[in-house]
This record gives C-alpha cells, sequence and structure tokens, in this order.
C-alpha cells in the first residue's frame, strides 16, 4: 500500500517509509557520535494573535504555550504558561497536553494524549493551528557510549540522554532531570557530578519529599543555635556542606511554596541564609534537580514558580521509561543480574533469551526498579517467573491513550491501531523476524500481515 493509499485519520501512526525517526552513522569527516534523524513538522497559526505566523521544530520534541521557555510562544491569555507538547517517536508524532487551563483539542475532539497527522488542526483556547510534516529532518546528536556511569542502553533515545549528560558533564550549569519513578535519575546525577570537573567534590543528595516542610529548611541552608526550639547548636546546611562539589535535589517538585523562593535566591545569586542568621553567604555548588512530575504543568496549576523552574531548567534531560525503551533491557538485566553475586549457574535461566524476551514485552511501571526487584525474586526462588498479568502487554499503554471524552468509535479505533502496532512488533520479534513463520503462527495470510507490517511501519 502506497503512503497516498494509507487511510487518514489523526490516531494513524506514520509509516517508517515517513521518516518520522530512524538511526545513522554519520558518514564523510569523522563526528562525535551517532545522528538520529526525525522527522521535521512545522506549526502555523490559523486563528488568533499573528495568523500565519509558523515555527519550524528543530528536535525530537517540541512545546507551544505562552512562557517564553516553550519553542512556540503564543501570547494569548487562553493559551495556558505550557499548553502541549509534540513528541516525534518511533510510532510517529504525539501531541499531549500538558494539564492545560482550557484543555487542547485535535480535529475538533478533547485529547490528553494522541497521534497527529499532516494537516491536523489543534485548538488551544482561542488559537488555532495547523500542524504540517515537512521534506526535511532534523538530525539529533546521539552518544556513542551505551553507558554512561551506571546506566546502559543502546535505544536511540538512551543515546540521546547519555549525550546530553556528556554535555551537562563538561559545564557546572544546572541541570533538571525528568522522569517517571525508577528510571535512574539518581544515577544519572551521579554519574554527571563523576564525569564532571567537580568529581573530586562531594555529592550530597536531599530528597525533597522525604523530609517534612518544616525541616526542609534546615536541612538546606542549616541554622544558627537557638534559630528555634530545639536548635540546641548551629548547623551547616547541605548547600555549605556540598561546597565545591554537587547538590542533588531529588524530587524537586515537592519542594514547599514558602521554599521555592528561597531555592531560586540560591540559583541567582549563589548565596544562602542560615535560619536565625541576618546574613548572606556565598557558596559554590553545582545544582542537580530530579522530579517524577512534569514540572510545567505544575507550573499551570499555580503549585510551582515559573521563575524557579526557569533556572532549574537550564539543561533538561528526560529519562525515558523502560517501557519506551524495550531493546535496552537486556544489557539492563545483565547489569543487574551482574550485581547479585550469584553463579552463573543460579542465573542461567533469567539469561535465557526466552526469559528476556518475556521480560521486553511487559509494561513495567516502575522502571528499572521493578524491572531489578523482578530479577531478585526470580533469584530467590531459582525460577524465572514470567512477569505478572499487571506487568504485561500493552494495558499500560492502553490507559494511557484513552480518553473518555473522545467519542467511543474514535477512542476505540486508537486503542486499537496501539495493539495491532504492539501485537505485531512482539510477534516478528517472537519469530526472528521470519514473515512466513510468523504469519503460521498468528493464523494469518502472508500477504496481509506484510501489509499490516508496512501499514505500522515495522516494514520498509
Amino acid at each position: 500500500m502506497s503512503t497516498s493509499e494509507r487511510p487518514p485519520g489523526p490516531g494513524r501512526p506514520p509509516s517508517k517509509g515517513e521518516d518520522d525517526l530512524q538511526q545513522t552513522r554519520p558518514t564523510g569527516t569523522h563526528r562525535p557520535g551517532f545522528t538520529g534523524a526525525v522527522r521535521r513538522f512545522r506549526f502555523t497559526v490559523l486563528e488568533g494573535p499573528q495568523p500565519g505566523l509558523s515555527k519550524d521544530s528543530n528536535a525530537d520534541t517540541f512545546s507551544i504555550g505562552s512562557h517564553a521557555l516553550n519553542d512556540f510562544v503564543i501570547d494569548e491569555p487562553t493559551v495556558s504558561r505550557f499548553h502541549c507538547e509534540v513528541r516525534i517517536d518511533r510510532d510517529g508524532a504525539r501531541v499531549r497536553d500538558v494539564d492545560s487551563l482550557n484543555g487542547t483539542v485535535l480535529d475538533g475532539v478533547h485529547i490528553r494524549e494522541a497521534f497527529l497527522r499532516g494537516g491536523s488542526v489543534l485548538r488551544l483556547g482561542r488559537v488555532s493551528v495547523r500542524f504540517d510534516f515537512s521534506p526535511e529532518s532534523n538530525r539529533l546528536q546521539l552518544s556513542e557510549r551505551t553507558n554512561f556511569g551506571d546506566l546502559v542502553g543502546t535505544s536511540i533515545v538512551s543515546r540521546a540522554s547519555f549525550a546530553l549528560m556528556e554535555r551537562a558533564s563538561a559545564s557546572d550549569a544546572t541541570v533538571l532531570l525528568e522522569g517517571e519513578t525508577g528510571t535512574g535519575k539518581s544515577r544519572a546525577a551521579l554519574a554527571i557530578h563523576r564525569a564532571g570537573v567537580r568529581a573530586n567534590g562531594p555529592f550530597l543528595t536531599v530528597d525533597c519529599g522525604a523530609i517534612p516542610g518544616n525541616l526542609l529548611e534546615s536541612e538546606l541552608f542549616g541554622h544558627e543555635k537557638g534559630a528555634f526550639t530545639g536548635a540546641l547548636q548551629r548547623r551547616i546546611g547541605a548547600f555549605e556542606e556540598a561546597d565545591g562539589g554537587t547538590i542533588f535535589l531529588d524530587e524537586v517538585g515537592e519542594l514547599p511554596a514558602e521554599l521555592q523562593p528561597k531555592l531560586l535566591r540560591v540559583l541567582e545569586q549563589r548565596e544562602i541564609r542560615r535560619l536565625g542568621s541576618n546574613g548572606y553567604q556565598p557558596v559554590n555548588v553545582r545544582v542537580i534537580a530530579a522530579t517524577h512530575r512534569d514540572l510545567r504543568a505544575e507550573v499551570n496549576a499555580g503549585r510551582f514558580r515559573s521563575d524557579l523552574f526557569f533556572r532549574l531548567a537550564v539543561v533538561r534531560i528526560l529519562i525515558p521509561a523502560l517501557r519506551e525503551r524495550p531493546e535496552d533491557i537486556p544489557p539492563i538485566a545483565e547489569r543487574i543480574l551482574g550485581t547479585f553475586g550469584a553463579a552463573p549457574e543460579q542465573t542461567a535461566a533469567l539469561r535465557a533469551p526466552e526469559f528476556i524476551t518475556q521480560l521486553q514485552h511487559a509494561a513495567w511501571p516502575g522502571n528499572i526498579r521493578e524491572l531489578r526487584n523482578h530479577l531478585e525474586r526470580c533469584l530467590v526462588f531459582q525460577d524465572a517467573m514470567p512477569p505478572s498479568t499487571e506487568e504485561v502487554g500493552t494495558a499500560g499503554v492502553l490507559r494511557s491513550m484513552v480518553d473518555p471524552k473522545q467519542p467511543y468509535a474514535e477512542a476505540r479505533r486508537r486503542a486499537l491501531e496501539v495493539f495491532e502496532r504492539e501485537y505485531l512488533d512482539a510477534l516478528m520479534k517472537l519469530h526472528g523476524g521470519k514473515v512466513s513463520q510468523a504469519a503460521t503462527a498468528a493464523d494469518m495470510d502472508r500477504v496481509y500481515l506484510y501489509r499490516l507490517l508496512r501499514r505500522r511501519g515495522l516494514r520498509e
């Protein structure tokens, strides 16, 4: 089926023939790292301020909103500060609403997350913009490395993160690590510290979500003797203790509102004031922060200061979820098994290809932490247990794609498209890419399977 014959629709993932995401090796003169090509696209204002204004993407993500940190800034009161984001991945171009005030409407349908097609129209408040693919591609810098500190990965998304970590390590800029719980943000922070010029300095972690708000200020900035009841002696805070090194603010999205302006001052002035003190003192620290929350949505909701987000997000690095990079599961599992100190015969069954394939088909909502726990259970019971039914399959993906505000037929069609691609991908991996064998196992005609594979971008 040619591109022109493919059925239209906002939920259709573009095929590989549309070159949305591919991996290439640079030719000609040497350039550091591999490069990934992602399909370029453009947004054009149809209705709202400055009709006809357009902006091209220059990376694999593109954000729209009224805040200056967006890729496409639309200054209109009904457009949220961070309204929506588009990401190009192996399935096509996805748009996601960032908990905006007025919501995101795709081709007349309210959505939380959905696929875009060329010519789709988004309505953001009183503004409408048209999405169009471009014939050109953007080049992403990918690291040649398949590991960074304790992090391992061969996928494009992992090596794109590693490339950003390499650049962050070479500077003293503030870094914001974003990603779901269990993806390895704390390991990434430590790896950036150890690869940088402050490697010989201290590395201190403060978990902003685990310390009560009334104690967190003292934990961060310290206090003088008598500053409050129970302050029997002076205490040096984490910022002072990390002098010459790095302070890692884990779960910075949980920082209480009253402490946010004080952290902002540290980032702007590089000075702190202990509780009970009248003066400020300089600190020489590098700040790395992490959060499982989308701080842009927190800014929209008024729970997080936009100016603090601006200061934290000098370098933003997304640590991808495990379900987005199943090809990374074999090396990650191997790294985890190597840390258990078990004899080779005890872990042989956990290294078997069929067991690893089962792991790759699981959703892993707890990400690497959950994978590690599962492997440890298997080792304890000496049984290569398959992931639980809650972990396996596309249920997690489907839940994220279903929007009850959509018409039933549209929601069902989009969910079926996700299922079809995931099933075909798993089927081909199970049978080593052999179409005839896969067609027999799936009880379908070989020509029809070829057609489905091309439609879902799994064959050229």
